[in-house]
């Protein structure tokens, strides 16, 4: 059985498409502050590890919490290197990567959840506002389309369950004008759209304002703890703290028990010129809500401030090893791969050029969500596993980590999410056989209207399947 994005498409308008495109992300062709790089030792009481959103909102919010307390942020490259400057631009208010996912694993707390999700959204736009960060954030809504038959029933369903407003072949071609479109879920208060490294350079302004420092270029290599405190080596110099947050996304942790929570899978995105007035009149999208499919091998897309579409998903990628490694993000085979499905999604943008090609590792683990804990007789606090939306759901997750290392019992530290670990993934060469083995079969689903096959049914009975 064949998809809608398996037809065939001129691979000559495709290799004109992507030939003047520049590789990396378009988010950091702006200017970009600068921080120093720590040249001494230095003493504080909180050390948050990792300049992306997660240690820039824990940074920020433990300062509005405790204005005395000296707090000390580093980060490995510079602030936005990694996910925080190469990402869509989603704010999910999911906490739980998808209503399915959270109620397939809390069912007795899925209403907390988006709850607390929908608060957390509407807490960081009122934080952007009363900041006055200039992060381009627009509160769109979210539209999920339909492009295969059997997804039809899946939406219709979910709005049923009230995740949303259902839209038949004609309404949904009406907010956006793609052939490929059977049906659509708007949810408008869900999501907004925003520019990732803006958002990520006005917080660490915020930060400093807050009185928080700031320094780039260091690399946390090794972490010790000594009664009363603790100490974080970086090449340059060691940091003495009472407290510390482990905010590494991604990268190797450094609590050695936690280095088989995470996964990274590459991801993989294509920004557009800027569409004139007649392209975009082409395709209507007069909305500009976040869009994305419905396949388990999706796609997301989203308008920029200057109208351009920014493409990305589908194709993910893990490596043997689980190896971050920047000759992973130029993979000529995915770029032409995302172009196709492009052209195929809007056929009436033939004469649009790719501007910028860029990828970036998403940190993911068994559940699919970020997982929270403690150390060192808990004055470390860590949370990984975003799983490509953590956007939104860092400044959730920066609060619980600042939570739990208060030590008081808060609604968000009791819920079972915060409390309870998911499996580890098991070491190579295991690991990989069951990514690849997870990734075929996640696509033979979308080739057989949605049917999953025994491994993926034996996945969902283990609490480890995964549903888009």
């Amino acid at each position: 059985m064949h998809t809608v994005f398996d037809a065939p498409v001129d691979p000559r308008l495709i290799e004109h498409s992507l030939a003047a495109s520049s590789f990396g992300s378009m988010w950091l062709d702006i200017p970009r502050p600068a921080y120093p790089q720590l040249s001494a030792p230095i003493t504080c009481d909180l050390l948050v590890v990792g300049g992306g959103y997660t240690g820039l909102w824990t940074a920020l919010h433990a300062a509005e919490r405790n204005p005395d307390r000296r707090i000390i942020l580093i980060e490995a490259n510079r602030i936005a290197w990694a996910a925080s400057g190469r990402n869509g631009g989603f704010v999910d208010a999911s906490l739980t990567h998808g209503a399915e996912n959270g109620k397939a694993r809390w069912p007795n707390e899925i209403h907390a959840l988006d709850e607390m999700g929908i608060q957390n959204l509407d807490g960081m736009q009122a934080d952007i506002e009363r900041l006055r960060l200039d992060t381009e954030w627009q509160r769109t809504g979210m539209l999920s389309v339909a492009t295969e038959p059997h997804q039809v029933d899946w939406l219709r369903d979910a709005a049923n369950g009230g995740e949303g407003r259902f839209l038949d072949t004609e309404q949904v071609r009406a907010e956006a004008n793609s052939p490929t479109y059977l049906a659509g879920l708007f949810s408008a208060d869900t999501c907004a759209i925003v520019h990732p490294a803006k958002l990520a350079f006005e917080l660490a302004r915020a930060c400093t304002d807050a009185g928080v420092q700031i320094y780039e270029r260091a690399n946390a290599t090794r972490l010790e703890s000594a009664c009363p405190a603790l100490r974080v080596h970086t090449a340059a110099a060691a940091i003495t703290a009472r407290q510390v947050v482990l905010a590494t996304n991604v990268y190797p942790s450094l609590l050695r028990r936690n280095r088989l929570h995470t996964i990274p899978v590459y991801d993989y995105v294509l920004a557009t010129e800027p569409l004139t007035d007649a392209q975009l009149d082409r395709i209507g999208w007069r909305n500009r809500q976040g869009i994305g499919d419905c396949a388990n091998q999706f796609h997301y897309y989203r308008l920029t401030v200057d109208n351009r579409i920014v493409w990305g998903g589908y194709d993910a990628v893990y490596h043997f090893g689980g190896k971050v490694d920047p000759a992973y993000e130029d993979r000529p085979d995915t770029y032409q791969r995302l172009a196709a499905h492009f052209f195929i999604t809007f056929p009436q943008l033939g004469d649009v050029r790719f501007s910028h090609r860029w990828a970036g590792a998403i940190d993911t683990n068994t559940r699919f969500c970020a997982h929270w804990g403690l150390a060192h007789d808990d004055r470390v606090a860590y949370v990984n596993g975003f799983t490509g939306l953590g956007v939104g759901a860092a400044r959730f997750a920066a609060d619980v980590c600042l939570d739990l290392l208060d030590g008081i019992p808060t609604p968000r530290t009791e819920l079972e999410m915060v409390r309870r670990r998911p499996l580890p993934f098991p070491p190579e060469p295991i690991a990989s056989v069951g990514v690849q083995a997870t990734r075929w079969s996640l696509d033979r689903a979308d080739h057989s209207a949605g049917r999953r096959n025994v491994f993926l049914r034996t996945l969902d009975a283990l609490g480890l399947g995964f549903d888009s």
